[in-house]
């Protein structure tokens, strides 16, 4: 069940640090999961980005909660390995982090760090319907960028799904509903929230087929 696990190329990292300041970044495009304003999502340059100069601010005000999502355009994966670093800067209130197997902006699996709480939650949103597959409190390490790592794998007919926040393993779930879609980022609700250093890796396995001959 590999065969389709990535279209649109293999390896992939955005440090957004070519992008025009100011603006959405070139081969992403936003969405939003109900009927609310788009999520302002532009780059910008910030001293302490983890890949400097660059960074991408996201702020949403929505009415009612709603995940605001910039997906990368032209790129699925079935099983893929996404990591990026994220900031909320002091005063801000945000929660966010990333989107994988999007079909639409109505379904949609999501993994979302909220630091000011220190929780992260896995979301799967099927036809507008969120439903919590597994939360956790995380403890964030006293640095200003914190990393979020997503890995989604399959072992004979079981896909499962693990969390790393700051390297530190925080929620394991097992889940199929959802197979190849977009991979992107995300705030949910009423955020600001900076991300740099994204990156998309489809699922590789080094085992080997079968065990290698006795001499």
């Amino acid at each position: 069940n590999l065969k389709q696990q990535a279209k649109g190329g293999l390896f992939r990292q955005w440090a957004f640090d070519q992008e025009p300041i100011g603006g959405l970044p070139h081969g992403f495009v936003q969405a939003v999961s109900r009927e609310e304003p788009l999520a302002e999502w532009v780059v910008q340059r910030h001293p302490t980005a983890p890949s400097p100069p660059n960074v991408v601010v996201a702020s949403s005000g929505c009415r009612q909660f709603c995940y605001q999502v910039l997906l990368a355009e032209g790129m699925q994966y079935e099983y893929p390995d996404l990591s990026v670093r994220f900031h909320t800067p002091d005063g801000a209130v945000g929660s966010g982090g990333v989107v994988l197997g999007v079909r639409d902006t109505r379904n949609f699996y999501t993994a979302i760090v909220d630091p000011l709480s220190q929780h992260v939650r896995f979301v799967r949103l099927s036809d507008g319907l969120a439903t919590v597959l597994g939360q956790a409190p995380v403890t964030l390490k006293p640095v200003d960028w914190h990393s979020l790592r997503v890995q989604r794998n399959t072992i004979i007919s079981k896909d499962f799904i693990e969390v790393f926040v700051d390297g530190t393993l925080v929620l394991s779930i097992e889940d199929q509903a959802l197979g190849l879609g977009q991979v992107g980022l995300v705030v949910a609700g009423t955020s600001t929230m900076w991300f740099d250093s994204f990156h998309a890796v489809p699922l590789f396995s080094h085992r080997p087929f079968s065990a290698p001959p006795a001499y």
